[in-house]
Order: structure tokens, then C-alpha cells, then sequence
């Protein structure tokens, strides 16, 4: 793909390390001291090319719903910042935060950056020789660790519900590092393979193997303490004293002692109880009996009732019916001579100055459908010049 001409120009002999088009004609370019965003001609701006230095002290991001703004804070200069697409928002952070690294002589000659991932205020940068940790608001600043491929001695992995736990043990010091599992086996697949290809091994086993440090166990050193043959040692166990065993004998006559059957009392009292219970039944017996017989009484008088008051009401009803018959008769008989006159009228015919008019509105319509598409061109131009943050 070509470069724009200024662009070329404020290359000044650079080579370009990478480009993200940023939509339409708009593009950013990497070198490995700077960051070039190119805007093209449009209806808001005009051509321009805009250079922000990789040697910063912090690189944050805001993101919105439309656009993602990319700050770099200097030490002299102060705050500069620019605005991509929020679709482009990772595509354009990993070479800008790879040439930060660079310019700040985090990352060697020769040494590529992998990936970057965010997970929330945790930033990890996979590199070819090294991983950096940065925890807080920025995506980088001074304040982070690295890890450095030569110094790790093992690498393991803990499978959780929610996060998947990355246990690096570098200078003797085992680092845990929370990923969630959405991006987890992404981070784990690239991290294993950048460490696979530093220490030229296939496998976790062969690298563990390769990398681990034997741990011998401290030799006991100094000769043995003799304490002589003329003290007896200590009894760990002494005999129990005599007055403190119980004999058998004892708690069986202990046990014994008090006996006796605490509800033999009762019987009478419950034999007096079961007969009042059978009489009371017998009573209830013979008053049931009476109150049945008046319920049956009253329930056949109450089904007398509903009979004579069903006839009356069919009375009532085929009367009324009779009476409705007898209205929709006359009305139809009214209608008929009336739906025959409408039948036999004569069409209208059509007014051709109507029919003029009728053309030359659809013709205005036609040229204001033109004229709506035309400005929704407009409209969509502008709205993308402004979505690619003009």
C-alpha cells in the first residue's frame, strides 16, 4: 500500500513498523520512535499528520461507546492524546504499547511484543523474552515488574470457576497472576509458547524439567550428644494412681440402687378415662341422627323452587323472540327497494384536470426523494468522519 506523501515526509527516513487503518482513508503509523495518525481530506478537516513520541512516561486509555482516546503523558510536554474508532481500540494498542516499551527501554533489540491483555486495573504484556505486570488505572507506566524468561524455574497453572490462576516462580519467588477464563487459555497458550521457543523445549513437563532447580535437603552436620548411661530416662507413661480405679462391683450396686417403674401409678387413671371417652361418643351418636333427618326436609322444598321459577322465565322468553322475529321482517322488506336504486345508478367519471394534478404531485415527490437521499449521503459521511474521531 502506498503512503501518503505526508506522511513520507515526516517519516524522515524511518521505517514503518506497522499501520492500522482506522477507517476510510484514515490510518496510524508505527515507527520505532513514533506514532503517526493520518487523517484524510474530509468535510471537518483537512489532511493532516500528527507524530507523538514513544519515549512517555504513561499511556492511558478512555473508553466510550463510539471512540477510545489514547493519552501519552510526557514529562515536559505534558498530556497529548488521539482518538480511534472503539472497534479499533486493541488493534491499535498493541504496536503504540509496543513502541513505548521500546522507547522506553523496556523491551530489547530484537524483542517483539506478543500480545497485551487488560483485565480490568491488571495490564500483562507478553513478550518474546519477558512478561510486565502493570496493576492500576493506566495501561503503563514506571510503576510495573517484569519477569525476564531466563530467571523463571517453573510454571504451573490452577483451574478455577471464575479465573484461572498462572503460577510463575522467578528468582526463587513464585508470582500467582489472576486471568479470567474467557481470556485464560488464550494467555496461557501464548505465554507457554514464548516460554516453549526461550528455552527451546516442546512441552510444560520438558519445560519444568529444563528450567527447575534441584532443591537438596540440608545435611545434618556435627557429631552426636552423648548424655551418659547412668541416668534412667523419663517415663512418658506412669501408672495411674490406686485410688482412682473403679471396680466393677461398685458401679453395678450403684446402678442398681433406685429402680423402679415410674408409670405403674397410671393404669386406674387411664381405665377411668377410655370409659367417659366411649359414653360421649354414644351421645353425639343419637343427635346426629335428628339434626340429618331435618336437613333432608329442608333440601327437598328448596328443589321445588327452581322448577316453577325455569317455566317462567321460558314463558317470558319465547315472547320476546316473537316480538324480534317479527321486527327484522319489516326491516329487510324496508331495505330491498333501496339497495336496487343504489345498483342501478351510474358511475362518475374521472376529472382529467385531476388527473394532472395527481401526475404532477407524484413528479414533486419523486425530486424530494432525490434531494432526502442526497443529504442521507451527506449525513452518513459525516457521521463516519466523526465516529473515526475528527
Amino acid at each position: 500500500m502506498s503512503v501518503p506523501g505526508i506522511v513520507h515526509s515526516t517519516l524522515d527516513g524511518e521505517e514503518i513498523a506497522a499501520r492500522v487503518s482506522l477507517g476510510s482513508d484514515d490510518e496510524l503509523f508505527i515507527t520505532p520512535t513514533r506514532t503517526i495518525v493520518y487523517r484524510a481530506d474530509g468535510l471537518l478537516s483537512d489532511e493532516s499528520a500528527d507524530e507523538y513520541s514513544h519515549d512517555a512516561d504513561r499511556l492511558t486509555l478512555s473508553e466510550g461507546r463510539r471512540k477510545t482516546k489514547f493519552t501519552l503523558e510526557y514529562a515536559l510536554e505534558g498530556e497529548r492524546s488521539f482518538s480511534v474508532p472503539a472497534g479499533k481500540t486493541d488493534e491499535v494498542l498493541h504496536p503504540v504499547l509496543a513502541g513505548v516499551l521500546n522507547g522506553n527501554g523496556i523491551t530489547g533489540p530484537g524483542e517483539t511484543v506478543i500480545k497485551p491483555y487488560r483485565f480490568s486495573e491488571l495490564t500483562l504484556i507478553v513478550t518474546s523474552d519477558r512478561l510486565v505486570k502493570h496493576i492500576g488505572g493506566a495501561v503503563w507506566d514506571e510503576d510495573f515488574e517484569e519477569y525476564q524468561f531466563g530467571d523463571v524455574t517453573s510454571l504451573s497453572f490452577e483451574d478455577g470457576s471464575v479465573a484461572t490462576q498462572i503460577v510463575l516462580t522467578a528468582n526463587g519467588r513464585p508470582q500467582r497472576i489472576k486471568a479470567p477464563n474467557e481470556e485464560a487459555n488464550d494467555l496461557r497458550e501464548r505465554l507457554q509458547r514464548a516460554l516453549f521457543d526461550y528455552h527451546d523445549v516442546g512441552s510444560l513437563e520438558e519445560l519444568n524439567e529444563t528450567i527447575g532447580v534441584d532443591e537438596d535437603e540440608p545435611a545434618s552436620s556435627g557429631g552426636s550428644v552423648d548424655f551418659g548411661g547412668g541416668v534412667d530416662p523419663l517415663d512418658a507413661d506412669p501408672p495411674e494412681p490406686e485410688d482412682r480405679e473403679v471396680t466393677a462391683e461398685q458401679t453395678t450396686e450403684a446402678a442398681g440402687t433406685g429402680s423402679g417403674d415410674p408409670l405403674a401409678g397410671g393404669t386406674e387413671d387411664d381405665a377411668a378415662t377410655a370409659d367417659s371417652a366411649v359414653t360421649g361418643a354414644d351421645g353425639s351418636d343419637g343427635q346426629s341422627g335428628h339434626s340429618s333427618a331435618r336437613a333432608a326436609a329442608e333440601t327437598d322444598d328448596r328443589a321445588t323452587e327452581p322448577d316453577t321459577a325455569a317455566r317462567r322465565r321460558e314463558a317470558e322468553t319465547g315472547s320476546v323472540f316473537e316480538e324480534t322475529a317479527g321486527t327484522d321482517s319489516a326491516l329487510a322488506g324496508s331495505e330491498s327497494p333501496q339497495s336496487a336504486t343504489a345498483e342501478s345508478a351510474p358511475v362518475a367519471e374521472t376529472d382529467p384536470e385531476l388527473l394532472e394534478r395527481l401526475d404532477s404531485l407524484e413528479e414533486s415527490v419523486e425530486r424530494q426523494s432525490e434531494l432526502i437521499e442526497q443529504q442521507q449521503q451527506t449525513i452518513d459521511q459525516l457521521i463516519a468522519e466523526l465516529r473515526q474521531g475528527r
